[in-house]
């Protein structure tokens, strides 16, 4: 297999490099900060090298109750949560304006296959959607909010819509890891573990090089 991993900033591609074990079937790319960069540089990349494989990699918050400061979540599905219209009576997604899609289903046995892996290695691993935002929650009251409207959300990030719509476009397989770094809501930098999370996606890096033989 040739696997591309998509990273957003440099110190989670060194994460992930450092657990690959210099890999050759892995290419790790940092695409940038957001959807659009992440969906515009994977787009380029994968117009230009066959892969077999897309992975969104990198650090993300937690929904309370869902996923753990420290502990991994395995995207079931990708969502552009805020990818919709604002109307009086509440939030429509993009979905049921009848314009597209916000979600990006994962192969279930390639989540399973992955999870069981990564729980095999000891890793507190957790299942879920993963919401894609364009804007990071800081509130109590948007957490609510995107949890109200994506039941069962696990954890959010900004590139992982962007990065599964350049590999679904393409017709290759798409899956996406968070290590969680802060839980979702009320934005307090002083509780993040960014370290601690840069920690666990090298070792779930490692995993990866084991699994996806």
């Amino acid at each position: 297999m040739k696997i591309l991993v998509v990273t957003s900033v440099a110190l989670e591609r060194e994460a992930v490099l450092q657990g690959l074990h210099k890999d050759k079937r892995f290419v790790v790319l940092v695409a940038g900060v957001g959807p659009i960069a992440a969906a515009a540089n994977t787009a380029k990349e994968l117009a230009g090298v066959k892969y077999d494989l897309v992975v969104s990699a990198g650090i993300g918050g937690g929904f309370p109750d869902r996923a753990t400061v420290g502990s991994l979540v395995v995207a079931s599905e990708i969502v552009a949560a805020d990818l919709g219209v604002e109307t009086p009576e509440g939030y429509s997604s993009l979905d049921e304006l009848g314009f597209g899609s916000t979600r990006i289903q994962v192969d279930a046995n390639l989540l399973n296959n992955v999870t069981r892996a990564l729980r095999a290695a000891k890793l507190s691993v957790y299942t879920g959607p993963v919401l894609t935002v364009s804007t990071v929650t800081g509130t109590a009251e948007s957490a609510t909010k995107l949890a109200d409207r994506v039941p069962g959300a696990a954890a959010e990030a900004m590139e992982g819509y962007g990065v599964a719509f350049a590999a679904h476009n393409m017709g290759i397989p798409v899956l996406e890891i968070r290590a969680i770094s802060n839980l979702v809501g009320p934005r307090d930098r002083t509780s993040w573990r960014i370290g601690d999370a840069l920690k666990v996606l090298t070792s779930a890096s490692s995993v990866l090089g084991e699994v996806l033989a």
